[in-house]
């Protein structure tokens, strides 16, 4: 099993930045893809950005320029850095990883609990 534990959400006015961060423990062997997620009252949940175990990074169009994906390898982690942020990027913020437990076994997909995000305007 894999636990991930968010942190660093909360309110902040227009203009202002705030950083997720994501830490991963359990059985891991490696970790493959990482991601942040949201999820706005009555949307769907969205991709906000990603990042490979070789760090190449995508990102949702609305965030580019602003938010910055990174990870840390040793430290099974993964931020989020959020600049600029908008009363539309106010939403629940999700931790995703894949995970594969052992070398030759199965790949899984975990998230997290969520955190809220809200931009006041």
């Amino acid at each position: 099993q894999v636990q991930l534990v968010e942190s660093g959400g909360g309110w902040v006015q227009a203009g202002g930045s705030l950083r997720l961060s994501c830490a991963a423990s359990g059985t891991i062997f490696r970790i493959n893809a990482m991601g942040w997620y949201r999820q706005a009252p009555g949307k769907q949940r969205e991709l906000v950005a990603g990042i490979t175990s070789d760090g190449v990074t995508n990102y949702v169009d609305s965030v580019k320029g602003r938010f910055t994906i990174s990870r840390d390898n040793a430290e099974n982690t993964v931020d989020l850095q959020m600049n600029s942020l908008k009363p539309e990027d106010t939403a629940v913020y999700y931790c995703s990883v894949e995970v594969r437990a052992s070398r030759y076994g199965s790949e899984g997909r975990y998230w997290g609990q969520g955190t809220q995000v809200t931009v006041s305007s």
